[in-house]
């Protein structure tokens, strides 16, 4: 086992210097207890400071030296307190070593927001680095696993997906029906508008001669606006077949979940989000403000929301901000990263407005009673500052213990005090008021009512009186008792509720009937959705309008592989843009004759907790969001992989004209005959560059032109993908 030490690197002046810190993991290994591998924190530069503090994915912890003093502040943010940084000499470089339980396998899990915490509690950033952990296949792989997808595993996928055509009027999500009418059209059309008569969702698009003719129900308008734009940015030359096409979407819902809660992200960037979602005909933007990590759009009359849930950094008792969790530097006033910041009232109005300029609705969510930890601390503030505890969510005296999926100890309003409903009501209110302003529709409430975890109220003695004197007999009961009060609140506002999946899970047939009618939408996220019990079927028997959003297919933060370098988690598994193509909802769910609801769409998550910036946010939509759009849009029509991959090299001249970043699938390697090949999925774009000593390709290895001889002695092949200043993860091939 390595021990933390102290290295001589030469002399310089602390007091000039900023502290640098180098990060490294020195393998995975095995003991008695299970997996655990050492990660090397290397510090130098200006030791004069207390504490050096990171974020990390909760995991178990222990520093090697005896000298340092591992601190959880909250689950997620953590200091190491030494004597050994201040005592050290000038030039010393201080290795902290930690022992960290699990096996590391991506650079998702390494720590972020590295900061140093000096003795009055100030905070001052780091220059950190991250070494890498494709260097030796011990730091990303265990005696019992390597996932990582190899060069060959991905040959064969690029020689097929690299054979797709896509013609014309193939695009994403694909029209019903397009009718070649014969000779030719204008490829620069002007774009002209006739409203049709009635109500119902088909829509017309007409191609000839020097115009594109939209024939669309008022109702359908702005989406078929977006739909023929789209179309028309795609034309090529200066003739395009002249063409009639019908086209409907077979689902009324088609949603992108954001969160912005775990991670900021600008109203700027939520506009380019929105502007995406037109473009592939979806019209329901999820918006995730509120969570444990964060609260994000000031409410009227709730100051404190974002005062105190809109900023984090370092603080050990989060009385007047969160603890830092994912990123920052410890400082709650620094707007410079994702960790702080927040919409304004008229930044929420002023999304809202835009969105329904292009056709989208706006579906809030509230998350209750779990994932409240923001709410919580903010309204604790609110009342150690008043007096008043008309808004407190939490009871004096309550010794509950438990742990939520997040790993927090103090997430949950408690559901049997009236000033959580009291709270509730005025959070409602100020959103119903904001949406006022705005002049715009609220199509419905999301209260999240999910991830309760188990003992949440074990300790409450107002919970334990609330049992007793309505009968309720679970815990389960007592949720369910929430959920009605607020389902009941809104449905007297005129407003309807939406919810994930424990909403409408495991209930009596007399809560459905009670909440169902003024549910809008349910969220299915689990990955089984036909089984007879899946929650999928459930919301439909008990008559919910239920949105398919499984994990496996349209989990969007999931990572597009297994590859150590990928963006995204993988506690779902992995998810790229086929396999969200491949979210078939007749494969997801049966449903049946005797089911009181139906599917009322298709919804992809993208939870942010490993989007630090809008350039990861932007990577892990583009391209995996375009395979749920197809899917929410055609249910069960659709391209081959290869077929949709065109579309999808036809899409990246439009992504780069507007400055979205994207992803990019790993180049393959193959070896055959004593010839090293290579090759990648986007056919006449772009270029591969290889190395044959181990380390990563940068833009100055070499190309790619042809099969080259493998020469003697070379023990792995390494290739990128590299197009418009982007590139791919480093595929990797080892050399039997």
């Amino acid at each position: 086992m390595l021990l933390a030490g102290v290295a001589l690197v030469g002399a310089c002046s602390k007091a000039t210097m900023t502290t640098t810190v180098a990060w490294q993991s020195l393998g995975n290994e095995r003991d008695s207890v299970g997996d655990y591998y050492i990660q090397r924190f290397a510090v130098s530069g200006n030791l004069d400071f207390d504490r050096l503090a990171f974020n990390q994915f909760a995991r178990k912890m222990s520093c090697l030296n005896a000298e340092d003093t591992l601190i959880e502040i909250v689950p997620g943010y953590y200091c190491v307190a030494s004597p050994r940084f201040k005592a050290a000499a000038e030039g010393d470089t201080v290795f902290v070593d930690i022992m960290t339980r699990a096996a590391l396998h991506s650079m998702r899990y390494v720590p972020g927001g590295v900061h140093i915490v000096m003795a009055d509690g100030s905070t001052a950033p780091t220059d950190y680095t991250i070494g890498d952990i494709t260097a030796d296949r011990r730091l990303w792989s265990t005696a019992k696993r390597d996932r990582m997808p190899y060069g060959d595993k991905f040959y064969d996928v690029n020689e097929a997906l690299a054979g797709g055509a896509a013609g014309v009027y193939d695009v994403v999500p694909s029209f019903k029906k397009v009718t070649l009418t014969g000779g030719t059209a204008s490829a620069k059309p002007v774009i002209v508008a006739e409203t049709a008569d009635g109500d119902g969702d088909t829509y017309n698009i007409i191609v000839s001669g020097d115009t594109a003719r939209v024939v669309a129900p008022a109702k359908m308008m702005k989406l078929a606006m977006n739909r023929c734009r789209a179309l028309v940015e795609g034309f090529t030359g200066e003739t395009v077949p002249a063409a009639v096409i019908e086209d409907a979407p077979d689902f009324e819902y088609r949603g992108l979940m954001i969160d912005i809660a775990r991670n900021y992200q600008t109203p700027a960037q939520m506009k380019r989000i929105l502007d995406m979602m037109a473009r592939y005909g979806l019209n329901h933007l999820h918006f995730h403000f509120a969570d444990d990590e964060a609260w994000r759009v000031d409410i009227p009359g709730l100051p404190e929301l974002v005062a105190v849930g809109g900023r984090r950094g370092y603080t050990l008792d989060e009385h007047d901000f969160l603890a830092q969790l994912f990123t920052g530097d410890g400082n709650p006033a620094n707007l410079n990263n994702s960790s702080n910041g927040y919409f304004t009232a008229e930044d929420f109005i002023d999304m809202l407005q835009y969105a329904d300029s292009l056709g989208i609705k706006v579906l809030p969510e509230i998350e209750s009673p779990g994932h409240a930890r923001a709410a919580i601390k903010a309204m604790e503030n609110r009342y150690r500052r008043t007096g008043d505890a008309s808004l407190r969510l939490t009871e004096d005296g309550d010794t509950s213990v438990y742990t939520s999926a997040q790993a927090f100890h103090d997430n949950v309003m408690n559901p049997a005090l009236e000033s959580t409903y009291n709270f509730m009501a005025k959070v409602f209110d100020g959103v119903i008021e904001l949406y006022e302003r705005a002049g715009v529709e609220l199509p419905a409430i999301h209260i999240g009512g999910d991830e309760v975890p188990h003992n949440a109220w074990s300790g409450s003695s107002a919970v334990s009186e609330i049992m007793a004197a309505e009968g309720l007999d679970s815990e389960k009961a007592v949720h369910a008792r929430f959920i009605r009060r607020i389902n009941d609140y809104l449905a007297s506002k005129g407003v309807k509720m939406a919810g994930w999946q424990e909403i409408s899970s495991g209930h009596p047939a007399e809560y459905n009937a009670a909440v169902a009618p003024n549910v809008y939408s349910v969220n299915s996220w689990t990955q089984s959705s036909t089984k007879p019990d899946s929650h999928s079927r459930q919301a439909l028997e008990g008559g919910y309008p239920l949105i398919l959003s499984n994990v496996n297919h349209f989990y969007l933060d999931m990572a597009y592989s297994w590859h150590p370098h990928e963006l995204g988690l993988t506690w779902g598994g992995t998810v790229d843009e086929f396999d969200a193509l491949a979210g078939y909802p007749s494969r997801l769910v049966e449903v049946k004759p005797g089911d009181k609801s139906k599917i009322f769409g298709i919804s992809g998550q993208l939870w942010a907790e490993t989007l630090r910036d809008p350039q990861t946010q932007e990577a892990l939509l583009l391209p995996k969001m375009l395979g749920m759009a197809e899917r929410a849009w055609d249910a069960d029509s659709t391209y081959s992989d290869a077929a949709f991959n065109a579309v999808i090299v036809r899409e990246i001249p439009v992504w780069e004209s507007r400055g979205y970043n994207y992803h990019l699938r790993q180049p393959g390697i193959k070896i055959a005959d004593g010839k090293v090949m290579l090759n990648g999925a986007y056919p006449g774009m772009g270029e591969i560059r290889y190395t044959l000593d181990g380390t990563n390709p940068t833009d100055a290895s070499a190309v790619y032109e042809a099969p080259f001889a493998l020469p003697a002695g070379v023990g792995q092949i390494r290739a990128v993908y590299f197009l418009n200043g982007k590139k791919s993860v480093p595929s990797i091939l080892f050399v039997e």
